[in-house]
C-alpha cells in the first residue's frame, strides 16, 4: 500500500457566488523513500495539489467536493481538527517555496525551531535538539545561530533553516514546494544534494513541487505532469524525460535551452495556462497543442494506462509531433 495515495481529488474555490474547479480528477501515489516530482507552468495545480494533503487550504474558499486523500490508509478529508493536528507538520512536513517571506521574521531561529519541537516532540524541545537540526542541514558554526533573526541570514541559509524545522518531528513526507526557486545556482544544488542526502539518511518520502525538469532528471524516481488542474502524463522519470507521451509533456521538454544547439530561437508553448472557470472543452490542452485532432474540443479525455506505471491523458500518444501548432 502507498504510503501516500490521492485518488480522484475534486477541489473547488468559492469566488462571488461561483465555484471555480481548481483540482479535476488528480490521482497521485507515493511510496515510502520515493521522491515524486511534480511539474507544471504556475497555475497548472501543483501547489494546490500539495497543500491539499495536509488540507493547509483554508475553507472556505476552498472546498472539497470527491475523492480520498489516504495517508497510510486514513483518509485526510475525514479528520477531525485534533487528528489534521498530529499530521501537519508530524508525518507531513513542509518546506515551502521563498523561505524569506516563510519564517516568522519577528521570532529569532531557535525559537521557531522550538515551536515544531513542542508541537510533536515536546521532550526535544531544547537547544541541544535545536543545534543538532542546524548540524544535519550543514548550517555553520550553529551555536551561533540559534539568537539570529531570519534577515540575519542569507537565503540559502534561511532554506536550510526552514528544511531543519520540516525535519523537527521527523516526518514520513516531506513537501517541498519550488524550495529553491529564490536562490542563485549555487546554492540551488547544495539544497538539492542536501535533500537527496537527508532522504537516504531518514528513508523520507518526498514530494518536490518544481517546473525545472533538470531537477527532475536529478532527483526524482518518478515524475508526474500537471496542466489546468489535471494529470497529463506520469510514470517513471528517466522514461518520461527520455520518452515523453502527452503533447504537453513534449512541449515543456522541447522549451528548455540547449546550449550545445547553434539554434537562435527557443521553442515556447504558445499561448497561456487557462484560468480557473474558463477551460476549454474536451481536452484542456488542445488550444496549444501540436497533436489536435478535431474531436479533441469535443470530449473529455481519460487518463490511459499505456505501459506498466506509464498514465498519459492523450489517445493521440503517439502520434509524431507536428511542426505547425494552432493558436
Amino acid at each position: 500500500m502507498p504510503l501516500l495515495e490521492i485518488k480522484d481529488l475534486q477541489l473547488e474555490f468559492e469566488n462571488e457566488g461561483r465555484s471555480l474547479r481548481a483540482l479535476d480528477g488528480v490521482s497521485l501515489s507515493l511510496d515510502a523513500g520515493e521522491t515524486l516530482c511534480l511539474v507544471g507552468e504556475s497555475g497548472s495545480g501543483k501547489s494546490v495539489t500539495a497543500l491539499s494533503i495536509a488540507r493547509l487550504l483554508p475553507n472556505p474558499p476552498a472546498q472539497y467536493r470527491g475523492g480520498q486523500i489516504l495517508i497510510d490508509g486514513r483518509d485526510v478529508l475525514k479528520m477531525s481538527a485534533r487528528e489534521l493536528r498530529s499530521i501537519r507538520g508530524g508525518l507531513v512536513s513542509y518546506i515551502f517555496q521563498e523561505p524569506g517571506t516563510a519564517l516568522n521574521p519577528v521570532h529569532r531561529v531557535d525559537r521557531q525551531i522550538k515551536e515544531m519541537l513542542a508541537l510533536h516532540r515536546p521532550e526535544a524541545a531544547n537547544n541541544v535538539e535545536v543545534i543538532r537540526l542546524l548540524k544535519i542541514v550543514g548550517i555553520p558554526a550553529p551555536e551561533s545561530r540559534l539568537r539570529a533573526y531570519p534577515h540575519e541570514l542569507s537565503g540559502g541559509m534561511q532554506q536550510r533553516i526552514m528544511i531543519a524545522m520540516a525535519l523537527a518531528s521527523k516526518p514520513r513526507i516531506l513537501v517541498a514546494d519550488e524550495p529553491t526557486t529564490a536562490l542563485d545556482v549555487t546554492i540551488q544544488a547544495q539544497i538539492l544534494e542536501l535533500l537527496r542526502e537527508l532522504k537516504r539518511q531518514f528513508g523520507m518520502a518526498i514530494l518536490l513541487i518544481t517546473h525545472n525538469l533538470g531537477i527532475v532528471a536529478d532527483l526524482a524516481d518518478r515524475a508526474a505532469v500537471m496542466y489546468a488542474g489535471q494529470i497529463v502524463e506520469s510514470g517513471p522519470a528517466d522514461r518520461l524525460l527520455r520518452n515523453p507521451l502527452h503533447p504537453y509533456t513534449k512541449a515543456l521538454i522541447a522549451a528548455i535551452p540547449d546550449l550545445a544547439s547553434k539554434a537562435a530561437r527557443l521553442k515556447p508553448i504558445p499561448g497561456i495556462v487557462p484560468q480557473l472557470g474558463a477551460w476549454p472543452p474536451g481536452c484542456r490542452f488542445q488550444p496549444r497543442c501540436s497533436q489536435a485532432q478535431p474531436e479533441c474540443a469535443r470530449q473529455a479525455v481519460e487518463l490511459l494506462q499505456v505501459r506498466p506505471k506509464c498514465w498519459v491523458r492523450c489517445p493521440y500518444f503517439d502520434t509524431p509531433t507536428s511542426v505547425s501548432v494552432q493558436v
